[in-house]
């Protein structure tokens, strides 16, 4: 067994500061308020760790477990959940007003890659120079990607512009 190793806010055998705990035992039940001591030893006894549970009742509640396995099965259930919000990735696609109509094309077809991924995707048209008068050729632009992407997609922000030269919109995956 490990003894004495500290995780990051997690102490373990040796490491609990107080006198007394409410002792827990491997299978669940309550074996009352005891001594650190009384409670290292029979964690030894059955070949586990003490691990402090909730520090901040008083006393504290310890438990008699298998700390290296309590860890691992932490892990496990951190990236379980991390692999579930995996759909929180935004993809960005940039655009200019005069792209022209197969490059557009190109650009939906990863669109619609990104989508059937479960990404989100932020279209952004950039303005340069005299572009910048002609704010209505980019919302007719993402209006008509809108269009085009609307089988695997919806959009979530509708066309707006970010900073003086640039407009973007947020598809999400249907």
């Amino acid at each position: 067994m490990t003894i004495g190793k500290k995780s990051d806010d997690v102490r373990v055998n040796e490491r609990i500061r107080s006198r007394t705990v409410r002792l827990i035992s491997a299978e669940g039940e309550q074996l009352g308020i005891v001594s650190v001591n009384e409670a290292l030893e029979k964690a030894r006894n059955e070949d586990f760790d003490l691990v402090e549970v909730s520090p901040n009742s008083d006393p504290p509640v310890c438990r008699i477990m298998d700390y290296g396995k309590f860890k691992y099965e932490a892990s496990k259930r951190l990236q379980a959940t991390r692999k579930k919000t995996r759909g929180g990735v935004l993809k960005e696609i940039k655009l200019r007003p005069r792209t022209e109509d197969h490059d557009l094309g190109f650009k939906v077809r990863n669109m619609k890659k990104f989508l059937a991924q479960k990404s989100r995707v932020k279209v952004t048209i950039f303005f340069r120079g005299r572009e910048m008068a002609y704010k209505e050729a980019g919302v007719k632009l993402l209006n008509r990607v809108a269009e085009e992407i609307a089988d695997e997609g919806t959009v979530e922000q509708a066309p707006k512009l970010e900073a003086r030269n640039r407009m973007s919109m947020v598809v999400i995956p249907k």
